[in-house]
């Protein structure tokens, strides 16, 4: 239990980027994402959620190797790398997401054991699921407040957009 009286849950928001690892879209975001994580710091909690696209075809492997990173403690950096490859990533497939967790000093042969094993499976599926509950039918798709913004068809305006209701939020909960 905390001496003071405001929980870290209050400072903070979420906002959840339902994303998929050999979208272009997802690719173009990553610049949104990274000045949001710069204007907002600790205060915004950037969730990566997995919507893997079944016209993808390395895109459920992808979501299952940013687990594995996630389990290694790099998410970001590695969602960022493989998505600044994505146009190599459909050509090379899994071996590009074990290339680049050795690139990035991660342990690459856990990444190609939970590759084989399917140990985050359960995680991406689920994702999934959640994402096609609320309504995300394309990457990226935004949450925040309760809000829905997708980002599949133009980014034009999201960032502006998603840093309205953040700074709401962080008003209401000042």
């Amino acid at each position: 239990m905390s001496d003071s009286p405001a929980t870290g849950s209050a400072q903070l928001s979420v906002l959840d980027v339902w994303c998929e690892l050999q979208c272009p879209d997802c690719r173009t975001a990553l610049d949104d994402v990274r000045a949001l994580r710069e204007r907002y710091g600790d205060r915004l909690e950037i969730r990566l959620r997995h919507f893997p696209l079944e016209k993808h075809k390395h895109a459920f492997a992808a979501a299952q190797a940013a687990e594995e990173a996630a389990m290694q403690g790099r998410t970001w950096p590695y969602v960022e790398a493989v998505l600044e490859r994505v146009a190599e990533l459909d050509g090379k497939g899994e071996p590009l997401l074990v290339e680049v967790a050795r690139e990035l000093g991660l342990d690459a042969e856990e990444f190609d054991t939970a590759l084989i094993d399917g140990r985050h499976i359960l995680m991406v599926d689920a994702d999934h699921a959640e994402g096609k509950a609320i309504g995300v039918t394309g990457t990226p798709t935004y949450v925040i407040g309760g809000e829905r913004l997708d980002g599949g068809k133009s980014q034009e305006g999201l960032r502006e957009r998603i840093e309205e209701i953040a700074d709401r939020l962080f008003a209401e909960h000042g």
